[in-house]
């Protein structure tokens, strides 16, 4: 199917892999599923009782990718998909997800996907998610993802989300429950201007002995922008965790940082960091000596920041 030249554009913005219309691959348009493709071990099948798909992934998929962007160009619109991904024992797969909105009216344009991953004994999956939005348009961009990961015994899975530009507002929900050995780790940047908001409420709950999480939150706070983190490690089991909350605040933004621990047993061993501040002044200064001027030297230190 050819696409039009807004679409290819804002593909270009959320797939970091490059969206292609061949193996599995299903991209969701404007409310719809425009067009959809399979592997041999990965099958999408469109859900019955409401708006999204089921992704059937063999434990025979190896090294193998299946991409689901969503893009909504209408402006008005408020899109709600549910995606159920079934993962089976020893899989290794990649999943690029990611949403991008075009509004070019004065109306809200709002998209929220409910993704829930149900992993199988001892699979790898890394889950990229890339949130974006542009447009010549007055009306808002808002963004609501839910993540529920589910880890069988010794599986492991990347948590890999990004949001950089052009989200007005956005409430982000994960939750994890955790087997015996499985592994988590999460990365999470953000970059928030203008009057933005983002609130991201994340809980981990490692149940199995021998778990372990590693979620690290990088975010750059301009212009009056509102920032709220909240992460929340619980150790129910002999488990590991470590949770670091690292932002820039710059302008008159406000970032809120709250990691939180919760030990429910006395093997479980849960670390927690986080800080807040400015620019490095030093940097900054190095920077310029070169010839840049102050927006360009911000601009590399925030690029750095956040890769």
């Amino acid at each position: 199917m050819e696409l039009d030249a807004i679409t290819n554009k804002v593909l270009d913005a959320i797939d970091t892999e490059g969206f292609r219309q061949e193996g599995a691959y299903n991209l969701r348009y404007n409310g719809q599923a425009l067009c959809h493709g399979d592997s041999e071990y990965i099958k999408i099948k469109r859900k019955e009782d409401r708006q999204g798909i089921d992704v059937y992934i063999s434990g025979e998929a190896q090294g193998e990718q299946v991409h689901i962007p969503v893009v909504v160009s209408a402006s008005g619109m408020t899109d709600v998909v549910y995606n159920d991904f079934y993962i089976g024992e020893g899989a290794d797969i990649k999943i690029v997800a990611g949403c991008g909105i075009h509004n070019s009216g004065c109306n809200e344009t709002r998209h929220d996907g409910i993704h829930a991953f149900h992993v199988g004994k001892h699979a790898k999956v890394v889950y990229e998610e890339k949130h974006y939005g542009e447009g010549e348009g007055t009306g808002k961009n808002i963004l609501n993802p839910v993540t529920q990961i589910y880890l069988e015994e010794g599986a492991v899975f990347t948590l890999d989300t990004v949001q950089i530009r052009g989200v007005d507002s956005t409430e982000r929900r994960t939750d994890v429950d955790m087997g015996p050995d499985s592994r988590l780790y999460v990365v999470e940047k953000l970059m928030t201007h203008d009057r933005q908001t983002a609130v991201s409420n994340m809980e981990v709950r490692m149940n199995g002995d021998g778990s372990s999480a590693q979620i690290v939150s990088r975010s750059v706070a301009k212009g009056t922008s509102r920032q709220t983190f909240h992460p929340n490690a619980v150790g129910n089991a002999l488990c590991k965790a470590h949770i670091q909350c690292d932002s820039i605040i710059m302008d008159g933004a406000q970032v809120c940082s709250i990691p939180e621990i919760d030990a429910r047993n006395i093997d479980a061993q849960i670390i927690h960091e986080a800080a807040i501040g400015r620019i490095n002044t030093e940097q900054l200064l190095k920077l310029r000596s070169f010839g840049m001027s102050e927006e360009e030297a911000e601009n590399v230190i925030i690029d750095n920041f956040l890769r």
